[in-house]
């Protein structure tokens, strides 16, 4: 089983890339063939596929094949996971410059 760091590091690795974005942004509005996403990515579908690959391995997305279609839509999970992480760094470090503020506080006091 893989570790929550390993499928966050996945998740920010895929995040990296902008045409990966430029996909989640157009998956997160509707479901799309991954034949319609090389057209306004103005890549190859060989391009578009591998891109695909490491947003489904990273739980970016999900895909699924009808026939001869393969279709693509946003996996909340993997974007829940992302913001989770966010959320735990940014409460550490507002706890951090909290104490901060206080020891501050303390100092022009005396």
């Amino acid at each position: 089983m893989k570790t929550k760091q390993y499928k966050v590091d996945r998740i920010f690795h895929a995040l990296g890339d902008p045409t990966r974005r430029a996909i989640l942004e157009i998956v997160s509005k509707r479901p799309m063939s991954s034949s319609s996403l090389a057209k306004p990515l103005k890549i190859s579908l060989a391009a578009v596929v591998q891109h695909l690959k490491l947003l489904e391995e990273s739980g970016l997305i999900r895909t699924e094949k009808l026939g001869r279609t393969r279709t693509c839509s946003i996996e909340p999970a993997g974007l829940s996971l992302a913001a989770e992480w966010i959320t735990e760094r940014r409460a550490l470090w507002e706890r951090r410059l909290d104490k901060l503020g206080d020891l501050l506080a303390e100092s022009n006091d005396e």
